[in-house]
């Protein structure tokens, strides 16, 4: 199995350099006409700061948060507002994150800035939270509704439900790919790192997306954490976009009227 060439996303999607600028430009549109709250501080480290985007009435409702990809090495927020579009287009106010990337820290030690984030959403906000991801994002958010939220004195179900799109969740194969180089992940730290394999006991919902023309293996990350969680007893969904790669997959979140969109409203709106 040529597992470095499954996940080279950038590899199989050629024009991912204009979809990337795109997502730059849209993102920079959406704040000249939306009111953002920019570099909110939630840790110590210089990119430990979210932006958040307020809807009127929103405070009533949970909290979503979009954690953007990158292969946790690369991008930043501030191509990502624009992610606040659709759930705000249905009253959801939506914080967005951004995090240090992999070399300069590892793996564990970015699912503990998404913690130390996620714990200042609840502590600075006091709303349930859905937390979405896209790639890499979609890991962290699957990390933050698979932690045991008790070993930090709060409620377990403080993050309430998730919403991974196009996720890696099982890390071991990376450990046979160049990603590696930048990720130095050893073969235990890729055990401890991966969500898949971490043990659940409390309750959240989860809506597990890819796109239909995304690698193999990223298809089968998905609908493998869509099988592992629905044998513990969750509330899972499992949906592919047809037609939609491994970067226009994530234009469905900035969409008012997508499917996807209208799937995280639907998930969002049985919790409120």
């Amino acid at each position: 199995m040529d597992l470095a060439r499954l996940y080279d996303n950038r590899a199989a999607v050629p024009e991912h350099p204009s979809i990337i600028a795109g997502w730059a430009r849209d993102a920079a549109g959406f704040r000249a006409s939306h009111p953002v709250e920019l570099d909110q501080v939630y840790g110590a480290r210089p990119r430990n700061r979210f932006d958040v985007i307020q809807a009127p009435g929103g405070a009533a409702r949970p909290l979503i948060v979009f954690i953007h990809g990158g292969y946790w090495r690369s991008l930043e927020k501030s191509s990502f507002t624009h992610m606040a579009a659709g759930p705000l287009a249905h009253g959801f106010s939506v914080a967005i994150p951004g995090y240090t990337l992999c070399p300069e820290v590892t793996l564990p030690d970015i699912i503990d800035e998404m913690r130390q984030c996620c714990l200042h959403f609840w502590r600075q906000y006091g709303r349930p939270l859905i937390v979405v991801g896209h790639s890499a994002g979609g890991h962290l958010a699957a990390s933050m509704a698979a932690t045991d939220w008790t070993q930090f004195g709060q409620p377990r179900d403080m993050v309430r439900a998730v919403f991974p799109v196009s996720g890696i969740f099982d890390l071991r194969p990376l450990l046979a790919t160049p990603i590696n180089a930048d990720l130095r992940l050893s073969p235990e730290q890729a055990v401890i790192a991966s969500p898949l394999l971490w043990p659940v006991n409390h309750r959240f919902a989860a809506a597990i997306w890819a796109g239909s023309i995304e690698t193999a293996e990223f298809r089968r990350q998905s609908a493998t954490l869509a099988a592992a969680w629905s044998g513990l007893g969750l509330d899972v969904t499992w949906n592919e976009v047809e037609g939609a790669d491994h970067f226009s997959i994530a234009a469905e979140l900035s969409s008012p009227h997508s499917l996807m969109t209208q799937s995280l409203v639907s998930l969002a709106g049985a919790l409120a």
